[in-house]
């Protein structure tokens, strides 16, 4: 533990990644702690056709292995452990990561967020085949398909109005009787013509050859309205009891809105908002001096490689300017 780093980034997505190009390239020794699963939420997508520069788009981990061979290029060392601590109460500042700790000047987090997915069996090997988590990401994918929104909150009711721009319908589906969801865009979503809902009900099973095809779920009691959405939907039933209808609908995609998770929950002294997210202070400082952050982990808007990309640039000019003021000093 002899070597001090200039910047050690936590976070090997778009947003950590970018940060040690600029980082390295402004001569500052640079440690990515990169993960197991290195790579963010790109590494479980497959066509990218919204990052800047790629006219026919690119896959995911393609993107992100570029980004990884860029920053190595230039002088970045990549660890693929896990980061699982960190002492920001002194400098320089200490992480450890598997087995080993590490010392550095600066520290960005750029952990990210995990989707909060249904948990039911052939979700996650579906994936990037007919399974998603961000409309402006895929929804153009699904071009006069039928679709289905699981979720009831705000999120649910944006990525829906989303896909009415592609999608030739979409189902939303919540497991309860009434949406979590904002009175003003549940209003939204009930004004247009291309969404419905499906209330009381929640998937249980997806299924398909090589991409979404079909799904099961199970409802509440049977009413003239399940009766209605179900045979619009070219449902068939497969099972009825006296309280719970199982049955099946043939569908293209299933987007998942029911919520996301900050990877947060190792960090110690960093102050965090309500939802788990990194707060940020003035030029992506965290309360403490020298702690950066970028990326997901803060973002609850955007989500985007590219948004998570400028955040990542952003963050780096700011810790070489902090470090620049530190080395004068």
């Amino acid at each position: 533990m002899e070597k001090v780093y200039d910047v050690i980034i936590l976070g090997s997505g778009p947003a950590g990644l970018t940060a040690a190009i600029y980082t390295t390239r402004a001569n500052l020794n640079t440690l990515v702690i990169a993960g197991t699963k290195w790579g963010g939420q790109l590494q479980l997508t497959t066509l990218v056709e919204n990052f800047p520069g790629f006219p026919e788009g690119i896959q995911g981990p393609d993107l992100m292995n570029n980004m990884r061979k860029q920053a190595e290029h230039f002088g970045a060392e990549v660890v693929d452990s896990e980061f699982t601590s960190g002492d920001f109460t002194r400098q320089p500042f200490t992480v450890k990561a598997g087995d080993k700790a590490y010392q550095g000047r600066a520290v960005l987090i750029a952990t990210g967020e995990d989707t909060k997915w249904l948990g039911v069996p052939g979700e996650r090997e579906k994936i990037g085949r007919g399974i998603s988590s961000c409309a402006p990401c895929d929804a153009p994918f699904f071009r006069n398909k039928n679709v289905i929104v699981a979720g009831g909150g705000d999120s649910a009711m944006e990525e829906a109005l989303v896909l009415t721009r592609f999608a030739k319908s979409v189902t939303i589906v919540h497991r309860r009787d009434q949406f979590r969801a904002s009175p003003i865009m549940v209003d939204k979503a009930k004004a247009n013509p291309k969404i419905s809902f499906i209330l009381n009900t929640q998937i249980t099973e997806i299924s398909g050859e090589n991409r979404v095809e079909k799904v099961k779920l199970e409802s509440g009691i049977m009413n003239q309205e399940l009766r209605e959405m179900i045979s619009k939907n070219k449902g068939i039933i497969l099972n009825e009891d006296e309280e719970k209808i199982y049955w099946e609908m043939p569908i293209d995609g299933v987007f998942v809105a029911i919520g996301h998770i900050p990877n947060t929950r190792v960090l110690q002294g960093i102050d965090l908002d309500e939802k788990g997210f990194v707060k940020v202070y003035d030029n992506f400082r965290t309360n403490i001096e020298g702690v950066f952050v970028a990326g997901d982990v803060h973002d609850q808007r955007y989500r985007q490689a590219v948004t998570a990309a400028g955040f990542g640039c952003a963050a780096a000019l700011e810790i070489e300017w902090w470090l620049s003021t530190k080395s004068e000093g």
